[in-house]
């Protein structure tokens, strides 16, 4: 039997069921048979947004937080498989038994999902399967995988009544970084706690609804949203429990549109005042509803990095009406807030003839980081309805769902601009960038500078602290960084002439000791660049490690099956019939 999200009846074993959930299998950075593609890895900015920058690309790993938001929330026995490979998947299945096997996944790990649902029903006959995710968008899905259930929407909401839990039940957030395993110039990013952003995700869906948003669609589009945390009462709460557990002081709120909750923001930002909090937030924000706040109010609430969709020239997104989003991104940038503006690539009135005005409109933003995106009819959106409306949609045999991933070709035919020509559009747009702006990190750092100058005076303590912090970097590593971003473009004028600016500017500021070993951690950097350029050029790529964890249900019964092995083993010796870390029931 196969449905999707609504009604479904109470596993028959409840809360007893022994749950498996996993991302789909890798590797990721590598064209395969099963949609894996080299144009797509499982990194966020070296696909979409640095993706041209070569060894100053951002390369950084984000966790499944979907699944780990359900794995914090079931009171089941669960096991939590991240990033596993192929093999590792069947080693799993093959040697542990489980009731419910829930698997993660976009659409264009369909084949993915597939391979991994016939391995199941090979292993685990018995076993329950749910599919959710992104992939639960896909029209006609129930006839693509074996699945028993499948999940769209709330996955948390879902599990829970499944096993026969209070839906209601307070949202038990995850501790869990950001990212992971980065490097910027060849140079590791540490993994220490407190040295990345523990991730808060307040809520889940977009109630903006633009046309495209796979998101909004996931969780029924225009006006709809799930929020795990209403008020700011909460919100603070759960922040402070980050804080003490992970050792952090910034988040990376995963949430839409962030700041369109003002009330909830608002009081937030009451709290952090009165108790002293000198926080670090990064969040999503439309340039409309940043445009309702005042910048003491942002500043105020921490905000250093923003990701603000700028969509492209005379886009007729209502969250871009009356508002002068370039104004909007020098004013954050100038008090020291990193903006990644995103701009869509092939919207309606785009042709060959005014890409380049385009491509020229978007960098004069100048922002931190900028993201260019094929405007992509991905399946549940309304522009995904509207096109096949009118018969635009290729087929699969024309075009690989592994494909539409908005970093290759149109899956349509597109008014004006010819199949094949895309794809180089949105290289030129990410080249261009990279060009005229330089690479991100210095647009980061100088960007860091504008905020302490701003704020180093600033006669709140809370807010100089929080500044003082976020630029200790510019006194040592940022400042070598920037030594060895000048020494690479010392054959290109104007980029070496911006280069030294910034570090004398860094000098200025930052005195003898900066200046003294600078050149020395520059050095190590630089050395660092060339070997990360030649280990590009290579064709050599980077994969998320593997993750293996177990919610305190699962702990508890691995407890007691040790227990138990030790127990048979004093009684009959090393005649054991089963090694599994799990026995069956």
């Amino acid at each position: 039997m196969k449905t999707t999200t609504p009604q479904s009846p109470i596993h028959p074993l409840g809360t007893r069921a022994k749950i498996l959930l996993t991302s789909v299998f890798g590797p990721y950075a590598q064209d395969d048979a099963y949609g894996s593609r080299m144009i797509n890895p499982m990194e966020l900015y070296q696909n979409q947004v640095t993706r041209v920058q070569g060894g100053f690309s951002l390369r950084l790993f984000h966790r499944s937080f979907g699944l780990m938001m359900i794995h914090a929330n079931i009171e089941s026995p669960c096991w939590l498989l991240d990033f596993p490979t192929l093999d590792g998947f069947i080693e799993n299945i093959r040697e542990n038994s489980y009731d419910i096997i829930g698997i993660g996944s976009i659409i264009p790990n369909i084949g993915k999902v597939v391979k991994m649902c016939k391995l199941i029903r090979q292993y685990q006959p018995n076993t329950v399967i749910v599919v959710g995710g992104h992939i639960a968008n896909m029209a006609g899905i129930h006839n693509r995988v074996d699945a028993d259930y499948i999940v769209k929407g709330d996955g948390i909401k879902w599990f829970r009544e499944y096993l026969g839990q209070k839906t209601n039940a307070p949202i038990k957030h995850p501790l869990a970084y950001s990212a992971s395993h980065g490097r910027i110039i060849g140079v590791p990013i540490s993994d220490k706690p407190g040295s990345t952003a523990a991730v808060l995700i307040p809520s889940v869906g977009c109630p903006v609804g633009c046309n495209f948003c796979s998101t909004s669609a996931l969780f029924g589009g225009k006006g709809n949203f799930v929020n795990f945390y209403e008020t700011g009462d909460e919100l603070f709460t759960e922040m402070s429990r980050l804080e003490r557990e992970l050792k952090v002081r910034s988040f990376f709120i995963l949430d839409e549109n962030f700041l369109l909750h003002r009330k909830r923001a608002l009081r937030l930002l009451d709290l952090m005042k009165e108790h002293n909090k000198s926080w670090m937030l990064n969040v999503f924000s439309s340039a409309r509803v940043l445009h309702s706040y005042t910048i003491e109010q942002i500043v105020g609430l921490g905000i250093g990095w923003v990701w603000i969709g700028l969509e492209g020239k005379e886009s007729r997104y209502r969250k871009l009406k009356d508002v002068d989003a370039k104004e909007i991104v020098k004013t954050l940038q100038n008090h020291g807030i990193r903006v990644l503006g995103s701009t869509i690539i092939g919207l309606e009135d785009h042709t060959p003839e005014n890409i380049d005005e385009v491509i020229d409109y978007a960098i004069d933003y100048e922002t931190v980081f900028h993201q260019f995106m094929l405007y992509t009819p991905n399946p549940g959106t309304p522009l995904y309805e509207e096109h096949q409306r009118k018969g635009t949609l290729y087929t699969e045999e024309e075009f690989s769902i592994a494909d539409a991933h908005g970093q290759y070709r149109f899956n349509y035919r597109h008014k004006h601009i010819p199949a094949g020509l895309e794809e180089q559009f949105l290289l030129n747009a990410f080249e261009r960038d990279f060009f005229v702006n330089g690479p991100s990190l210095a647009r980061l750092i100088r960007t860091l500078m504008n905020g302490w100058k701003q704020y180093k005076n600033h006669p709140d303590k809370r807010i100089v602290n929080r500044f003082d912090w976020e630029v200790n970097p510019l006194r040592s590593t940022y400042a070598g960084a920037v030594w060895a971003m000048k020494k690479w473009y010392r054959h290109d004028k104007r980029m070496h002439q911006k280069m030294d600016s910034l570090l004398q500017d860094i000098y200025s500021e930052f005195g003898w000791k900066t200046r003294l070993t600078t050149p020395v951690l520059g050095m190590y950097a630089f050395v660092s660049l060339l070997n990360e350029e030649k280990r590009i050029a290579k064709g050599l790529t980077y994969e998320p490690k593997t993750f293996y964890e177990l919610n305190s249900a699962a702990k508890d019964l691995e407890k007691a099956s040790a227990k138990k092995r030790a127990e048979a083993k004093k009684r009959y010796g090393n005649r054991l019939v089963s090694s599994s870390p799990v026995l069956t029931n």
